[in-house]
């Protein structure tokens, strides 16, 4: 580890109204596991579409293995023994893990010679995979394998990894590190991205921070705190957020009983599913990827409907109303798929601000768009929540997930609206932003909301949430107060070894799970 394997100086890459990249300069050697690190907004990833051929430097040059490196695209990069595993996963649900494998290769061989690669290879890193089964039958852990797997057939010399273990069991980031410390050993250059600061310090030999586009700053990452990193990337000192205890009032929202069939082979059906919610309180509901989180969210926000159950909002039954009729009662929601489904990726955020909160905020006027006080309106979204972007007019896609995330959850908020659900608030944050974030929730609630959290981060849970519930093959087990959990019972209500009837507690004044809505349907049967 003397020499550089990549070496990047004066890195620089403006895009209108904002420089991503700014004289950007370090190096990476054979075999270390380095990690980018930065906010949201930093220029982590268009560095890392530079050194993948995604994008073009303006300036600046790169250096693999001694030689000048100028990817033109993605293939050329792949061809000098550069591989990149995305965040968001490029994978067809419907084909198999071979064929997926074959379509990202430049010249795949024979399919059977190729299934016999992918069982050997995944067995000699410990990420093992049958060629024939359907990708859309294998968990979130199990996609990314396939994706993993890919790239190790080409054998890369360096792989990027991008936020790797944001959807990931704490089993399965023990099997992948343990995948890419022997990658390490070989020789393998892994840049890692990640806003886990503790698994940083796991894992990885040394860090590069970004900050506003420049490098402020390197470090050995187990010789540093998070904390410590975190306020490196920051450049400021970090307030975790603060809890106010209030006192529960009425029950804003409750399920009862909801069931849902699987709407394809890859769904999960939802099976009586119940729960309650006061003002002043946050429902946190874990789980893997995959257990019916997102079924659950259609139904709650009126995208699906439930065949069985019942839902209620302020008591009144809510079960027919669709999407827009929901949020003008007050139930607000912000999804998981923050482009394309929160937010429309080629409009403006004034735009973006008009399609959730034109009627609520006073936007609209006999037909017509306010579009002053919808910029406003935009702005105090921006302001609030410290979103990184030279001003409304910018179209969505043009911020960087994290910041865009910050827009979609702070459109709801400052409404101050009676019921708030939200998918994954903070995936893919960076530590400030998600202090944000989560404070800005548990305020939502002190001040008399009731909030509902869907995450798959259990340390963001046990921060903010009341209580909370875990999701297992569409099944809700009881709410339990957060404060009287212990490690061991939320292992085993995220396994499913507490079924719903089994826990001991229920919030008080609502109807406990699977007993009213379920003696009815028997006493109808």
């Amino acid at each position: 580890m003397t020499s550089a394997l990549l070496r990047l100086s004066g890195i620089t890459k403006s895009y209108p109204g904002v420089r991503a990249n700014d004289d950007v300069s370090f190096e990476i050697a054979p075999g270390e596991i380095h990690a980018l690190l930065g906010e949201n907004g930093a220029g982590k990833s268009t560095l890392v579409k530079a050194i993948y051929g995604l994008v073009k430097p303006d300036a600046g040059q790169m250096t693999l293995n001694g030689e000048r490196y100028v990817p033109a695209e993605p293939r050329a990069a792949r061809a000098a023994g550069v591989a990149m595993v995305f965040q968001h996963f490029s994978l067809f649900e419907a084909l198999s893990v071979a064929e997926n494998v074959s379509l990202g290769m430049e010249d795949p061989p024979p399919r059977r010679r190729l299934a016999a690669r992918i069982r050997e290879v995944s067995q000699a890193y410990g990420l093992p995979l049958e060629p024939d089964r359907l990708v859309g039958d294998l968990s979130v852990g199990g996609r990314q394998r396939v994706e993993i797997i890919r790239c190790l057939l080409q054998n890369p010399r360096l792989l990027i990894m991008d936020e790797p273990t944001s959807v990931l069991t704490p089993q399965e980031v023990d099997t992948l590190f343990t995948t890419l410390r022997k990658l390490s050993a070989e020789c393998t250059a892994i840049l890692y991205i990640s806003h886990k600061l503790e698994e940083i310090r796991a894992l990885c030999d040394a860090a590069t921070i970004l900050r506003h586009g420049k490098v402020v700053g390197e470090c050995v990452p187990a010789a540093r705190s998070a904390r410590e990193m975190a306020e490196m990337m920051v450049g400021t000192d970090l307030t975790p957020p603060e809890r106010s205890e209030t006192r529960p009032g009425a029950v804003m929202l409750e399920a009862r009983a909801l069931t849902l069939p699987a709407a394809t082979q890859f769904a999960t059906p939802l099976r009586e599913v119940s729960f309650a919610v006061r003002t002043g309180e946050i429902l946190g509901i874990g789980g893997v990827a995959g257990n019916g989180q997102d079924e659950l969210m259609a139904v709650l926000t009126g995208e699906t409907r439930a065949p069985a159950g019942t839902l209620l909002l302020g008591g009144e039954d809510i079960a027919l109303a669709g999407p827009s009729d929901r949020r003008a009662m007050g139930l607000r929601t912000a999804p998981e798929e923050r482009l394309g489904h929160a937010a429309a990726p080629d409009m403006s955020l004034t735009e973006n601000m008009l399609l959730t909160s034109g009627a609520a905020e006073g936007l609209l006027s006999r037909g017509f768009v306010r579009w002053a006080a919808a910029r406003e309106a935009a702005e105090k979204v921006i302001e609030t929540f410290d979103v990184r972007t030279p001003g409304p007019a910018v179209a969505a896609r043009a911020l960087s997930g994290g910041n865009l995330q910050k827009f979609v959850v702070g459109r709801e908020v400052v409404q101050s609206p009676p019921v708030f659900v939200v998918n994954q608030p903070t995936w893919g944050v960076d530590a400030a932003a998600a202090a944000t974030i989560r404070q800005a929730l548990m305020t939502l609630a002190a001040t008399g909301s009731a909030v509902v959290v869907v995450s798959q981060d259990l340390d963001e849970l046990l921060e903010i949430a009341t209580w909370f519930a875990a999701m297992n093959e569409g099944t809700l087990s009881v709410p339990r107060r957060v404060a009287t959990l212990s490690l061991e019972e939320i292992g085993l209500m995220l396994g499913g070894g507490e079924r719903p009837g089994n826990g001991p507690e229920a919030p008080p004044d609502a109807t406990p799970p699977r007993t009213q809505a379920a003696e009815a349907a028997r006493a109808q049967a």
